[in-house]
């Protein structure tokens, strides 16, 4: 019943919400599968894609079958073990990254869909105008100024071509790491594992906290470009330093330069500083980097002391 007025007429009630319905792609992946576990936790219907991004047709099933409100593109190729992978095979990287996010993002347009799309932020280093230590952040408008490896040239090129797409949020995620330790695509259990590694600060993405929140920028149907990382940076040691006094007193790891780390991998990787403002202004309660590792990954996982 809706409320009373000063002529004593009734308003009527508020529209009621419409009801969420998700349509996923990457379900096989890390994100899409915590983002499929994320919706069925809080009573969200949801559905995974079982097209082929790069298929139109079977894209236009897919959707027809789940009827969405909102579409999550979690798919495309980072290379396994790590994005070298991409440098030998540069057909299928353009194939998933390029053109399948494309005819993804085309389609929902086509639909009046919102797509969500999980993109990188590794398509930036630091440089003059970023330096490292400074606290300088590049901003969601800046162009991206990293191609040291063909994964990340594939991804500024659809990043920027997406731009012209009103209904896409592309969400620029940074080494993601999570509370599941055993995961081989966390950050934390990728760098624990390696035999040397180097020491320079970056933004990270705590799956944990910001998940959740790319859930609530659809339901605000937000789009754009949003750097997807928390406030901060962390350096590889600050993070070995706290995986040391909260999970394994015993371990222990060393450090090598940006010159002998070239001679083990096939492509430079990003190191960067993203500007929190824009997604901080929105999401006011999102916590800096640190503080999120703590809450979100060491102390649940906790086995010294600190417990």
């Amino acid at each position: 019943m809706g409320a009373a007025t000063t002529n004593g007429s009734a308003e009527p009630a508020p529209a009621p919400a419409p009801a969420l319905k998700f349509l996923i792609y990457g379900r096989t992946g890390w994100i899409g599968g915590l983002l499929g576990g994320l919706c069925a936790a809080r009573g969200i219907p949801f559905a995974y894609g079982a097209g082929r991004l790069e298929s139109r047709a079977s894209l236009e099933a897919d959707i027809d079958a789940a009827a969405p409100t909102h579409v999550f593109n979690a798919a495309g190729v980072t290379g396994r073990p790590n994005v070298d992978w991409c440098e030998t095979h540069r057909a299928e990287t353009i194939r998933a990254n390029v053109v399948g996010t494309l005819t993804l993002a085309d389609v929902c347009r086509g639909r009046g869909l919102v797509l969500i799309n999980y993109a990188t932020g590794c398509i930036f280093e630091y440089d003059a105008g970023h330096p490292l230590g400074s606290g300088v952040g590049f901003k969601e408008e800046d162009t991206p100024n990293f191609v040291g490896s063909f994964y990340s040239k594939t991804k500024a090129m659809v990043e920027e071509l997406l731009k012209n797409y009103e209904n896409v949020c592309t969400l620029r995620v940074r080494m993601p790491i999570s509370s599941d330790l055993s995961n081989p695509r966390n950050f934390i259990t990728k760098i624990t594992r390696y035999d040397k590694v180097v020491n320079i600060p970056n933004s990270m993405t705590i799956l944990d906290e910001l998940l959740p929140i790319s859930i609530e920028m659809a339901k605000r149907n937000l789009t754009g470009i949003w750097n997807f990382t928390n406030p901060g940076v962390v350096s590889h040691n600050e993070m070995l330093e706290m995986y040391r006094d909260y999970i394994d007193p015993s371990f222990s790891w060393k450090n090598f330069d940006l010159e002998e780390q070239a001679k083990v991998i096939v492509a430079p990787r990003s190191n960067n500083e993203l500007d929190q403002t824009k997604l901080k202004r929105e999401f006011p309660e999102l916590l800096s980097i640190k503080e999120s590792l703590i809450k979100y990954v060491f102390e649940p996982n906790c086995k010294t002391s600190k417990a």
